[in-house]
């Protein structure tokens, strides 16, 4: 089940396993790090965040990054939107190089959407609007861009709310607006950065249920950083688990249960196992 070292291989078909197929032919890279070190430099000396990853990720994979506060999972996720410039190695997305001439490529940035741990919904904005948004910026007509809107509040249960403003929606509501405006413009990657952090346990299970049939929906590539082990098995095609400062890639973690899961799928003997096999390294760890 676990695979140790720098650099995961062989990976199959991503979007054959989350259909319950088999197949030995490998999806094509979507998100590749390359030898990737940060060094953060203030004035009280330079922190090691991260040093030399090596991590390919398949087109329509799921990928969680787990770990200790401070290993350097956020930082990864920033790196990988290109929010922030490793120090050193390279940054692939579809092959192509996420920096070029010292700017970051804007092709290559355009098929990512990222989803923070706060939704960062503007008040007044109303929800289809917020969604909307992105597409407007990018001088996308009002009429395809609310049709947009609306068919994304459908896929992420928010039908019958398209008017309504932030201040009237759950935490949950929320989080799924952020989800449908990171998919407006059709990324083929989606960030997402401790998404479900701020929500109450019975909410977070109904949004992992959710975003696991919005994976699925989307065809989308998926990178999310998680606090929370068993929330990583439950969504991920595999688990990566980074050592504390500086973070390295300390396991691998192939989770083949087949897809959509169920939330009774935790209670099988070998998921248990895959929880408990991560939570002894994280003890490691320390």
């Amino acid at each position: 089940m676990t695979q140790q070292g720098l650099k995961a291989t062989g990976t199959p078909d991503i979007a054959a396993e989350r259909a319950g197929g088999q197949t030995s032919v490998e999806a094509p890279a979507e998100l590749e790090l390359v030898g990737v070190s940060k060094e953060f430099h203030s004035r009280s000396g330079s922190v090691v965040a991260l040093k030399d990853v090596n991590l390919t990720i398949r087109r329509r994979e799921f990928v969680a990054l787990v770990g200790r506060s401070g290993c350097g999972k956020t930082t990864m996720l920033r790196i990988l939107a290109g929010l922030t410039h490793a120090t050193r190695g390279n940054v692939l997305a579809g092959g192509r190089p996420l920096w070029r001439d010292g700017g970051r490529d804007p092709e290559t940035v355009g098929r990512l959407g990222i989803v923070f741990q706060d939704a960062h919904l503007f008040p007044w904005y109303s929800v289809e609007e917020n969604i909307a948004l992105p597409l407007k910026l990018r001088g996308v007509g009002k009429a395809e861009r609310l049709a947009r809107a609306h068919e994304l509040c459908a896929l992420v249960g928010l039908s019958g709310f398209e008017r309504s403003y932030p201040r009237e929606l759950s935490g949950g509501m929320r989080q799924r607006a952020a989800i449908a405006r990171a998919l407006s413009y059709r990324p083929g990657v989606l960030l997402m950065d401790e998404p479900f952090g701020a929500l109450d346990a019975l909410t977070r299970e109904k949004m992992n249920l959710e975003l696991q049939s919005l994976a699925l929906a989307s065809e989308s590539t998926v990178v999310l950083v998680t606090h929370s082990i068993r929330e990583a098995v439950f969504l991920a095609d595999r688990v990566v688990l980074l050592s504390p400062r500086p973070g390295r890639i300390r396991s691998i973690t192939e989770v083949d249960f087949p897809r959509p899961r169920p939330l009774e799928v935790e209670a099988e003997p070998r998921f248990q196992e895959i929880v408990r096999t991560l939570r002894r390294q994280l003890d490691e760890e320390t």
